[in-house]
C-alpha cells in the first residue's frame, strides 16, 4: 500500500479506468444517504457485508475504495462479491491515511489497483476481481468450525447477561400501541426489504398489522406508503421527518441505561421512552412485539439463514439466534408469508361479485310494474340522447 501526495485542482478523467467525485465516510451506512450515481465511494469497512454492499450498489457508485480488506477471513462475508458481480470495480486495503490524503468533492480516477488524482497516485490496494473474492471465500468457508465455536461461547455470554429478558420478559417498557392480538410486522432496512414489502401488501391491507420500523425500517415504511405505528432503536439512520411523524417511538439503550439517541429525538420535541438491551433493535424490536402479546410477528429485511447470520458479524449473532429461539414457531419471514397468503377475495371474485349485483338490479327492474317504469324512463332518455347526437352531426 502506497499514498501518494495529493496535487490541489481537478483531476483529469479522459485517463483509463473510470473517474469521479469522491465521497468518504468511514461508516458506509451513513455514506449511502448522500451518494449521486457515478460517485467513488471511499469507506473503511472491514468484511463488508451485504446490506452495505447493496446499498452502494443501488447507490450507483462508480467504484469503491476500501481502507480496509473488504474481506478478512473470519467468516465468508457476501459484500464484496456484490460488488464484483454488479461491475464495480473494489479496491481493498488502501490504508486509513487516505482520508487524511483525499478531501470530501475531489474528482479523481480508479485505474486497476490505483485511485489518482490528475496524474498523482493517491492510493494504492488490492484490485478484487471474481477470482480474488472466490479464493478469499473458499479460505473463510475452511475457517468457519472456529467461528461457530466462538459464537456458541458469545451465545452463552448473552444468555447470562439477559437471561430475565429471554425468559421472563424483565426489562420491556410498558408502550402505548395496542398490539395484544393483533400481528406485528417488524421492518428492517436489510435483505429484500423493499421486494418483500410490495409482496406483502395484500396481507397488510387484509390484517392492519402493527407496524413496527427499526430505525431505517421506519423510512422503509413510509416510502412503500404506509404510516408506522413504532419507532425502535438507536435512532442512528431514521429521518427527522419520520420521528416527527406520530408513531411512538422506543429508544435502544446499552444495558447500562446509556441511551446515545434519546438527545436527537428529545431535540426535535418528540417524546420517547428506552429500552436498555444488549441485544440488536431487531431483536428487542420483536421481543417487545412477543412480550406485548402479538399473535404473529412477521420479519422483513431481518436475517434467516445461517449465511446471513454470518454475515451480520459475530458480535449481533448471540441475540438474534437467542431470540428466534424465544418466539418459536411465532415468528414467519416475510418470504414465507408472500409465498403462502393469498388475499383473501381475489380480484376476479369481486369481478364476479359485481357483475352478479348488477344482473340481480337489472332482473328486479324487469319484472316489477315500478322497475319497468324506470326501464322505460332510461330507454326514453337514451333514445333522446341519440337522437340529439344524429341532429347534431347530420
Amino acid at each position: 500500500m502506497r499514498i501518494g501526495t495529493l496535487r490541489r485542482g481537478r483531476a483529469s478523467s479522459t485517463g483509463p479506468g473510470v473517474a469521479g467525485t469522491v465521497r468518504l465516510d468511514h461508516r458506509t451506512k451513513n455514506l449511502t444517504k448522500r451518494l449521486r450515481p457515478g460517485e467513488i465511494a471511499v469507506i473503511d469497512h472491514a468484511d463488508v457485508d451485504r446490506v452495505s454492499a447493496d446499498s452502494l450498489v443501488a447507490a450507483k457508485v462508480a467504484a469503491v475504495v476500501n481502507a480496509a480488506p473488504s474481506t478478512t477471513g473470519r467468516y465468508p462475508n457476501l459484500g464484496p462479491g456484490i460488488l464484483v458481480e454488479a461491475g464495480i470495480p473494489l479496491i481493498d486495503g488502501v490504508g486509513k491515511e487516505v482520508f487524511d490524503t483525499l478531501q470530501e468533492g475531489t474528482h479523481a480516477r480508479v485505474d486497476g489497483n490505483r485511485l489518482l488524482v490528475g496524474e498523482t497516485v493517491v492510493a494504492e490496494g488490492v484490485e478484487q476481481t471474481q477470482e480474488t473474492v472466490d479464493a478469499a471465500m473458499a479460505e473463510a468457508r475452511a475457517g468457519l468450525s472456529t467461528q461457530l465455536e466462538a459464537f456458541a461461547a458469545n451465545t452463552m455470554e448473552y444468555m447470562k447477561r439477559e437471561r430475565a429478558l429471554l425468559l421472563d420478559g424483565v426489562g420491556v417498557p410498558d408502550v402505548r400501541t395496542r398490539i395484544e392480538g393483533r400481528h406485528a410486522l417488524v421492518v428492517v432496512r436489510g435483505y429484500d426489504y423493499k421486494e418483500d414489502l410490495a409482496a406483502l401488501r395484500s396481507y397488510i391491507r387484509d390484517y392492519r398489522p402493527v407496524l413496527i420500523g427499526v430505525d431505517g425500517g421506519a423510512d422503509a415504511i413510509r416510502e412503500a406508503g404506509y404510516q408506522p405505528d413504532m419507532i425502535i432503536g438507536d435512532m442512528d439512520s431514521v429521518s427527522d421527518d419520520v420521528l416527527r411523524c406520530g408513531a411512538e417511538v422506543v429508544v435502544h439503550a446499552y444495558a447500562d441505561g446509556r441511551a446515545p439517541g434519546l438527545q436527537r429525538v428529545l431535540d426535535l420535541g418528540v417524546e420517547a421512552i428506552t429500552f436498555p438491551a444488549s441485544a440488536t433493535s431487531e431483536d428487542i424490536a420483536m421481543l417487545l412485539a412477543d412480550e406485548k402479546g402479538a399473535s404473529l410477528i412477521v420479519a422483513v429485511g431481518t436475517h434467516a439463514t445461517l449465511v446471513e447470520f454470518l454475515d451480520k458479524g459475530r458480535g449481533g449473532m448471540a441475540s438474534t439466534f437467542l431470540t428466534r429461539l424465544r418466539l418459536g414457531g411465532k415468528l414467519v419471514d416475510a418470504k414465507g408469508v408472500s409465498r403462502l397468503y393469498r388475499s383473501r377475495i381475489s380480484t376476479l371474485a369481486l369481478t364476479l361479485l359485481v357483475l352478479a349485483a348488477l344482473a340481480s338490479i337489472v332482473a328486479a327492474m324487469a319484472v316489477s310494474t315500478a322497475g319497468r317504469v324506470y326501464l322505460d324512463l332510461l330507454i326514453d332518455q337514451w333514445d333522446s340522447f341519440v337522437f340529439w347526437l344524429e341532429n347534431l352531426f347530420s
